[in-house]
């Protein structure tokens, strides 16, 4: 199995905290009112990224090894390191009820390996992140089949603002009040043993306070978002969704150096487009 797939260039001014939000020269950041940067740009410049595995037949239950090669013109692309790793790499099933996030290692040949079982036949998504030297971050978005009896996991709910992992309830607080059209605030507590936990319970994972990724049900768009902390919640966040619809939704945190991931599905639904939010930013892209 070998796939191929372009990612394009970065625009030309964007915000140094939300990548998202481009423009022209002058232009501010309408979230957190930073001045957009420049951002290098060509027109011709597409990394392309392949991705190979070993067996060539991925069978589920069985573990693959992943070889991940990002390359431009031909050439080996050099990478920055971004939130610790050079590359995350971000697998879902077609139905998004399983989840993992992990990071290909780099080889001496320059491309990056890494080994998955994936736990059913079907069809998954693997969205690779990383950001070239000297660029901006890119996200290529693939598809693989996989062998084997279909996943057994139920589909997710239409809606899910509360999940409980090794015993903490991480809770979404507003769940019920995601639209397009504005600056999205996500808002997470945790409890343990009827104790509501603080930032400083918490420990950095990636980076940031915790990690959060949000995938289209319908057509498999992905926010990759990176938190931070606030008064009121030790997971806060502010995004944008430009399409509405269900996303599915992992939250992962780190406590006592192990990482939790809880899960979450929200409704989306189109907003005015004069609605803002004043809240703290995370950083998201």
């Amino acid at each position: 199995m070998e796939h191929h797939q372009h990612a394009e260039a970065a625009t030309v001014y964007a915000c140094p905290m939300h990548p998202e939000v481009t423009g022209k020269k002058g232009d501010k950041c309408p979230t957190c009112g930073m001045d957009l940067e420049p951002v290098k740009k060509d027109d011709a410049a597409r990394s392309e990224v392949t991705i190979a595995s070993t067996p060539q037949v991925i069978e589920a239950g069985q573990p693959v090894t992943l070889k991940l090669s990002i390359t431009q013109n031909g050439e080996k692309v050099t990478l920055d390191i971004a939130h610790e790793m050079k590359v995350h790499l971000l697998l879902v099933n077609e139905e998004l009820t399983w989840f993992h996030h992990i990071h290909p290692q780099e080889q001496p040949d320059g491309s990056y390996v890494v080994t998955e079982t994936f736990p059913g036949g079907g069809k998954y998504w693997l969205f690779t992140d990383y950001k070239p030297a000297g660029g901006s971050q890119n996200v290529n978005k693939q598809a693989i089949e996989v062998k084997g009896a279909p996943f057994s996991n139920a589909a997710a709910a239409s809606t899910r603002f509360v999940s409980t992992v090794d015993g903490y309830t991480v809770s979404l607080q507003n769940g019920n009040d995601f639209k397009t059209n504005r600056t999205q605030a996500l808002q997470f507590t945790i409890e343990k043993n009827g104790s509501r936990l603080a930032a400083r319970d918490i420990e950095n994972y990636l980076g940031a306070s915790a990690h959060i990724v949000m995938i289209g049900k319908a057509d498999k768009d992905l926010l990759h978002i990176h938190p931070v902390a606030s008064k009121s919640y030790p997971i806060y966040a502010e995004t944008h969704v430009d399409k509405p619809g269900i996303y599915r939704m992992w939250v992962q945190f780190q406590v006592a150096g192990k990482v939790r991931t809880a899960d979450f599905t929200v409704d989306v639904q189109e907003g005015a487009s004069a609605e803002t939010s004043h809240d703290h930013h995370g950083h998201n892209h």
